[in-house]
């Protein structure tokens, strides 16, 4: 796990080794251990390196083939590397470590382009081809690792972080409005947009070449929902065991101490009882809480410590903790309001003390269907089915009859969320449950002005197109697909990535090995959503080794109670840099509205948590990044 860099250059009598140098800088957290440049006319790569695999300094990056015609910088791990090595040993390719980067370019001599089809891991990477006089960057199939780039004036520069990115010297720091306009409404600005204009994110499952001043992208891999394949339950479950058991073992190769993130839902609790068959070590696990009841899980999280006799190590996330806020913003790089980076942030803190390297259980709600939002658009659209009069005056009673609540997990919120987004098109209805800010909210909050900027950008047709054109697919599988597509990379995997990276610390996701995602893929929608069981395969498959209270316990999700912060210990912090003058005149939103939002907020009127969330850190982001 580490930081890449580089900038190439078709005028081959530039060079940039000291703007690459910067980058690698900027980067030095994620690989505390060593750092690394290459340069050659018109090329320049950089390398951070935090030591997993082949600590010595045989290890060190960039690496090259036998004539060092190519050079190659890698950021994540390859898990197949060694069956790949024998293969090239037996056609004749030397090595010169012990490293897995080195596979990767004696791969690319044999399959050029292609070599990415072959690896099994999480990865980001650069080749440089001297002989062909081209760069090729690749990104993993989920995304788990990031990759930025920008190309300007026959220049292209790449890179893991937009800290270092910008330490390049070739990229303007002008705003993408509809980059905004997306941020608003979900959270995260998804791939391939980025809050600047000419900075853009390797799509996950994609490669891009650049040659002659040129770049090309190219997706490699996806998963199909359509080819089902036919089991029983008690044969799914068997493959499904089979898969994960072997995901989890390869991805406990590590030359330094490993653990697990343990939140004690059935994803963390069945990773670390799959570890616990593969490992002969006592497993180290690392988990958070807050004082909140409504968002604490540690009982769960203890109660599989206990099961499975690990070394539990427990973190209470208290208000203070927005202290590390300015560290996250820096890191994150452009406007990101997933307030659960926060709890991330300190559960990777906690666990850099004692390992390097840790299991998680991400990516087995998007691959199983583990969202309550899966089950109310299922609802919706038996909702729907009634009769035109029936279904509008009974949405009509329930959204006036039903009241507001401050629990946003409470079933009277969630009620009137389904009703009030019941009666819409499905993407729309999609993003009335997930959004952030709705379309009544943003017209009330974006200035004309800024409304204007955006031109004719709708931002529904990011959701519209990606459920079109499907039909075939049944509505789970339809919604599944969506997820890992946007909210998968976009959200949960940036957020991970960038708070583990912080602390120079590794997190690895058997759930997201791309064989366990086609499978997931291929099973019937059944398996997966069953009535009211979420996870309904995942579920059994599960109760022959974790306990079943863990199994079958209400999901409360990675929450943070950022609302009550705000009417409490935060409600001085949010005023002093949400409400101030500077922030009150950016241009983009009617101060007015801000102030009403959070009055309301502070008052107990209406429930602004997230909404104000979103706000405060795009302000962050502006005085970190802008001002």
């Amino acid at each position: 796990m580490c930081g890449i860099c580089g900038i190439i250059d078709t005028d081959k009598r530039t060079g940039h080794e000291g703007a690459v140098g910067a980058m690698t800088g900027a980067m030095s957290h994620r690989g505390p251990d060593d750092e690394g440049i290459y340069s050659a006319a018109g090329i320049s790569l950089g390398h951070r390196r935090l030591s997993i695999i082949d600590l010595s300094s045989a290890g060190h990056q960039p690496l090259a083939n036998e004539d060092k015609s190519i050079w190659v910088v890698l950021n994540g791990e390859i898990y197949n590397y060694k069956d790949l090595r024998e293969e090239l040993e037996k056609k004749g390719h030397i090595f010169r470590s012990h490293s897995d980067t080195e596979v990767i370019a004696h791969l690319y001599e044999e399959k050029g382009r292609d070599c990415v089809k072959s690896l099994v891991g999480m990865f980001a990477f650069a080749i440089w081809d001297a002989k062909k006089d081209l760069l090729l960057l690749a990104r993993d199939r989920a995304g788990k690792k990031p990759l930025l780039y920008s190309c300007v004036d026959g220049k292209l520069c790449f890179a893991s972080e937009f800290s270092a990115l910008l330490k390049s010297g070739l990229i303007k720091k002008e705003i993408r409005p509809e980059a905004l306009d997306y941020y608003l409404t979900f959270g995260y600005i998804p791939s391939p947009l980025t809050v600047y204009k000419n900075v853009f994110k390797l799509m996950p499952a994609h490669t891009l070449i650049f040659k002659n001043g040129q770049v090309k992208t190219e997706r490699y891999w996806q998963l199909d929902y359509e080819k089902k394949i036919k089991l029983t339950e008690e044969e799914a479950e068997e493959e499904l065991l089979r898969l994960l058991l072997d995901s989890v073992r390869i991805r406990l190769y590590s030359d330094v101490p490993l653990g697990a993130f343990l939140s004690g839902g059935i994803d963390s609790s069945l990773i670390v009882g799959l570890m616990s068959r593969a490992h002969n070590q006592r497993i180290k696990t690392f988990s958070i809480g807050f004082d909140e009841s409504d968002y604490n899980e540690l009982r769960y999280a203890r109660n599989i410590a206990r099961y499975f006799n690990t070394e539990h190590n427990e973190f209470i996330v208290k208000p203070k903790a927005l202290e590390v806020l300015p560290t996250l913003v820096e890191r994150y790089g452009e406007p990101f309001a997933d307030p659960s980076a926060i709890p991330t942030f300190y559960v990777s803190k906690m666990s850099r003390q004692y390992v390097t390297v840790v299991l998680n259980g991400d990516g087995g709600d998007e691959l199983f269907a583990g969202y309550e939002r899966y089950q109310a658009m299922v609802y919706s659209e038996a909702f729907n089915r009634l009769p035109r009069s029936l279904k509008r005056t009974v949405a009509a009673l329930c959204s006036d009859t039903i009241p507001d609540s401050l629990n946003q997990k409470g079933l009277t919120n969630k009620a009137r969320r389904f009703f009030g987004a019941a009666l819409l098109p499905l993407h729309k209805r999609y993003i009335k449950w997930i959004g952030v800010f709705d379309d009544e909210l943003k017209r009330d909050l974006y200035t004309p002005q800024f409304l204007d900027s955006t031109g004719n950008f709708d931002v529904e047709d990011f959701f519209r197109d990606s459920l079109s054109g499907h039909d075939e697919l049944t509505l789970v599988d339809r919604l599944l697909r969506l997820d890992t597509l946007t909210y998968l990379p976009g959200d949960l995997l940036v957020k991970v990535d960038i708070a583990s990276m912080a602390n120079a610390l590794e997190a690895r996701s058997p759930f997201l090995d791309h064989r366990v995602m086609e499978f997931a893929a291929s099973l019937p929608s059944h398996f997966k959503l069953k009535g009211l069981t979420q996870k309904y395969i995942l579920k059994k498959t599960a109760t022959e080794i974790i306990p079943k209270e863990n199994i079958y316990r209400t999901k409360q999700g990675f929450g943070v109670p950022v609302g009550d912060w705000f009417r409490a210990e935060l409600k001085d912090y949010l005023r002093d840099n949400l409400l101030n003058g500077r922030a009150l005149k950016r241009g983009y939103f009617k101060p007015e509205t801000i102030k009403r939002m959070a009055e309301a907020h502070f008052s107990r009127k209406r429930e602004y948590g997230k909404q104000l969330w979103a706000l405060l850190m795009l302000e962050l982001w502006h005085k970190k990044f802008m001002d």
